[in-house]
């Protein structure tokens, strides 16, 4: 395979020709699909560990797939794919994109219907209802009752979750020649004033996209997941359930087909563009090569230029605190939606849709004028490196007043709250038992919530023994654990369902998303910077791979190991779980929240506090370079005046 230099054509005046824009447009709408689908992904963390029964540390995974295909090929991409069609390379890895995306619903049409436990409906099958009128006023027999058929607190579990880690990984594959080719190519052609401006826009159309994404996630989560195939009426829990499951598999098919659509325009774009020469860089394609290079030559210099990188003190300094960030921002986008959730008592629908209504516009509008300031005040690296600081440590502090947005722990017998109030919950796995309810099943997970306000795991462990009602109107009577309060046992009942939280929870949640929208915005107001400082700290001729090189080490020292570990240390804090078909350890039916805020806040906080302490020594070294560049070219001015260059000096400061 061969690759030759641009042709010669004739300069032109205008100072962005229409093929540039067509690219920049059809850039922009790859970065719109590549992040509704990213966004998309992160609203299904919830629903996929539920229809799937795995832990928190296996979406964890999942959700890092995307960042393994990525590093699998994006060095080699960036350095190699610079040299040949970077319009069609870009175009082959959306359409990989496409196809892996599509691939990650397959699961559910391989899989049987959802088959939920709950004392509404004995055989298991919402088309199928059917419910015991009374029970035995003996325990034991109410025991038989609630448990019989196959009612036996196990749900489905299927290995498929492996297609939807494969699909997560062609998608990182695909992923990889946007950023680096897409940005360099803009680099090349566009005026070096204009370039902060164009990634910028780029940015803030890649920020629209999560805004459809959670919009898209809030209505798939609020369709049961069989949707078709099942009368909507006869399903007994609500969005508000921990087993209730989405139609999680809908919205991969829709982005699926986007991105497809997104990918084929791109093969029809030249290769190289018409020279202007008030776009010329320090470097350019068309005047490294002059003949013909084979990819031998080609790979020749591939590990010098690698070295090149590595021996240079300040891009490595500026790795390591973009790693740290970049941590804790996958943490945070990763996690946002189950921790508020959780911590708020929230469905998955109203959380992803106000996520993208209330916190994505202003990442959007943050990146837009990211970019307009660069232009605007024309700033070079160091300006870069003070925005990226300020707006930094600046978001850093708009997060401090998360932890005071707090919700307690529901009260759940057994588990948080003693079955008679005299007692303590010491021990969760030994106390979900007591005389009341002897003989009930440990794993059951049906909740019901008692005149007495405290949930309970199910209706056998709240000991009823009659119900009045059918499905989500069913009510529960002689609950002889609620009598244990202190109730008459006229007023021993529960219903279905979860007691609700406090009143101020909500008020709070709404608080939380508002601070959330600030700090964003600020934090966005950086964003160009983040991605141009690791184009101009390093040799113009190493642009495409200093990138990818950036953007590797990101992945494998951040998008990879940040939410496996943190979704580990997520299942720590699960107080009940749930369990599978095959008698092992299903998702998690309820967390600890308050040990859950400190993990999520604390490490989140902890991480960016420190890279932004490195971010700050990595400013004052930027500092130096470019006062000591400075006093050289004083230097060579007074000994040259005629080599001056001012559009070189605005580059730097």
């Amino acid at each position: 395979m061969e690759y030759s230099g641009r042709n010669q054509t004739t300069p032109q005046a205008n100072c962005c020709s229409p093929t540039l824009k067509v690219f920049i447009g059809l850039l922009a709408f790859c970065y719109f699909t590549k992040s509704l689908t990213g966004a998309y992904t992160k609203s299904t963390i919830t629903q996929i560990e539920r229809r799937f029964e795995i832990p928190s540390s296996t979406v964890g995974i999942i959700d890092g797939s995307f960042e393994m295909g990525n590093l699998l090929v994006i060095t080699v991409i960036s350095y190699f794919g610079a040299k040949f069609h970077r319009p069609k390379i870009i175009g082959a890895g959306v359409l990989l994109m496409g196809i892996g995306t599509l691939l990650m619903a397959l699961p559910h049409f391989l899989m049987g219907r959802y088959m939920y436990d709950t004392a509404a409906t004995h055989t298991n099958d919402p088309d199928n209802f059917t419910v015991s009128s009374t029970f035995s006023s003996d325990t034991q027999n109410t025991v038989q009752q609630l448990v019989s058929g196959n009612l036996k607190g196990e749900v489905e579990s299927s290995p498929t979750w492996g297609i939807v880690l494969f699909g997560n990984i062609l998608r990182g594959i695909g992923e990889a020649s946007i950023g680096p080719l897409g940005m360099s190519f803009i680099d090349d052609y566009a005026r070096p004033e204009n370039t902060a401006f164009y990634i910028g826009c780029l940015h803030t159309i890649g920020g629209i996209g999560p805004i459809f994404g959670y919009s898209l996630g809030s209505l798939c989560a609020s369709l049961y997941v069989d949707i078709g195939l099942v009368n909507q009426e006869s399903v007994t829990i609500t969005p508000q359930d921990s087993r209730w499951i989405g139609a999680w598999w809908l919205g991969y098919v829709v982005s699926g087909l986007l991105t497809l659509l997104a990918a084929l325009p791109l093969w029809f774009l030249p290769k190289s563009l018409p020279e202007n020469p008030q776009t010329s860089k320090a470097y350019h394609p068309s005047t490294e090569h002059k003949h013909t290079l084979s990819i031998t030559e080609i790979a020749k210099d591939f590990w010098p230029s690698i070295k090149h990188l590595f021996t240079s003190g300040i891009y490595i300094l500026y790795l390591i605190c973009s790693v740290l960030a970049f941590n804790a921002f996958v943490i945070s986008i990763t996690y946002t939606p189950k921790y508020l959730e959780q911590q708020f008592g929230q469905s998955a629908s109203k959380t992803n849709f106000l996520i993208g209504v209330m916190s994505i516009p202003p990442v959007a509008l943050g990146m837009f004028l990211s970019g307009w300031i660069m232009k605007r005040f024309k700033l070079g690296l160091l300006g870069s490196a003070r925005l990226m600081f300020f707006t930094s440590v600046t978001s850093l502090v708009c997060i401090i007043p998360y932890f005071a947005l707090s919700c307690e722990n529901i009260d759940v017998a057994g588990i948080t709250v003693p079955y008679q109030r005299t007692f303590e919950v010491q021990y969760v796995s030994h106390d979900l038992l007591t005389s009341c309810n002897a003989g009930c099943p440990d794993f059951l997970w049906d909740p019901v919530c008692g005149q007495n306000g405290v949930t309970y795991i199910s209706p056998c462990h709240a000991g009823c023994n009659s119900t009045l009602g059918t499905r989500q109107n069913m009510t529960f009577h002689g609950c002889t654990c609620i009598q244990s309060w202190g109730l008459t046992s006229g007023n021993s009942s529960a219903v279905l369902g979860q007691c609700s939280r406090e009143s101020s929870c909500t008020k709070m949640f709404y608080i939380y998303l508002a601070l959330q929208s600030l700090a964003f915005f600020v934090y966005c107001l950086g964003t160009v910077p983040f991605f141009l400082i690791s184009l101009r700290i390093v040799d113009p001729m190493l642009k495409s791979l200093s990138m990818g090189i950036f953007l590797l080490v990101l992945r494998v020292f951040g998008g990879i190991p940040a939410p496996i570990c943190f979704g580990a240390l997520i299942d720590t804090t699960c107080l009940k779980w749930g369990q599978n078909k095959c008698g092992e350890r299903g998702a998690c039916r309820m967390y600890d929240i308050e040990t859950f805020r400190y993990l999520f806040l604390g490490l989140v906080s902890s991480l960016q506090a420190f890279s932004y302490t490195l971010l700050w020594i990595f400013t004052t070294q930027i500092k130096k370079k470019v006062q000591y560049d400075e006093k050289m070219s004083k230097d060579i001015e007074l000994q040259y005046p005629m080599l001056r260059d001012p559009e070189q000096e605005n580059n730097i400061k």
